[in-house]
């Protein structure tokens, strides 16, 4: 995605205190960024729709909606599910980045956050939402993946799912039948030398899994063609089960 005012990069801040606009906003224009600020959900959700920014660094407490709550409005929306959001928060517990996770974020940082790793996790979230390398159309068992389009069909029924789902998916199908420890599918999908926890792999697995269920009684579950693997993580494997 760009804007018609510059070919760089865009980067929506949201948050309600000025000074963490500021320093962020600062920081991501010496980067090379082209950067938007929103105090609230509703003035954010109106820059969105008329930006388009490449991602949205997202705070969870703010006055009014919060955050979380518009992180599953973009969610729900095809003109915004795909965009990338970083959630920005103070809430270290464990329950509330699952819960982050779980929402439809793509990745967590914790205030205080160093600029540089904020930049460095905003440039390897945009690194791995690119167009794909491989661009042929996969598709197995009435599942189609088509990378150019970003498009995903079940059974002709088009399906919807974030950035990192979608990678998620296409690396599986692209490699079937073997299973992947959630440290392989960290480096072969989010990339090596990012820092997330183990256990994001699996909150993740669980969006796939969502994603890919029935939207009526009796149709195929796409579901399960993720299949746990115990003791090891996960594989791809070309089997539907009926309802």
């Amino acid at each position: 995605m760009r804007t018609a005012m510059s070919d760089k990069q865009t980067v929506l801040i949201v948050d309600d205190e000025v000074s963490i606009r500021d320093m962020v906003q600062l920081s991501l224009e010496l980067a090379g960024f082209r950067v938007y600020q929103a105090a609230t959900a509703r003035e954010a959700h109106g820059i969105i729709l008329d930006v388009r920014p490449d991602i949205v660094l997202l705070d969870w407490m703010m006055p009014e909606t919060n955050g979380f709550e518009l992180l599953r409005r973009l969610r729900k929306d095809e003109m915004t599910a795909e965009i990338p959001v970083i959630m920005l928060t103070a809430r270290v517990e464990e329950g509330n980045r699952v819960q982050g996770l779980d929402g439809g974020a793509d990745d967590y940082v914790t205030k205080p956050f160093s600029p540089r790793e904020l930049i460095a996790r905003i440039r390897a979230l945009l690194r791995r939402v690119a167009t794909p390398e491989e661009e042929a159309v996969v598709e197995m068992g009435g599942l189609k993946l088509d990378p150019l389009a970003h498009r995903v069909h079940a059974d002709g029924r088009a399906l919807t799912m974030g950035p990192t789902e979608f990678r998620l998916l296409q690396f599986l199908m692209t490699h079937p039948e073997r299973a992947y420890s959630r440290s392989q599918l960290l480096d072969n999908v989010w990339g090596a030398n990012v820092y997330i926890d183990e256990r994001t792999v699996d909150v993740h697995v669980r969006r796939l899994r969502k994603a890919l269920e029935p939207a009526a009684p009796g149709q195929p579950d796409f579901g399960t063609f993720i299949q746990t693997v115990r003791g090891t993580g996960y594989r791809f494997s070309g089997q539907v089960s009926g309802d």
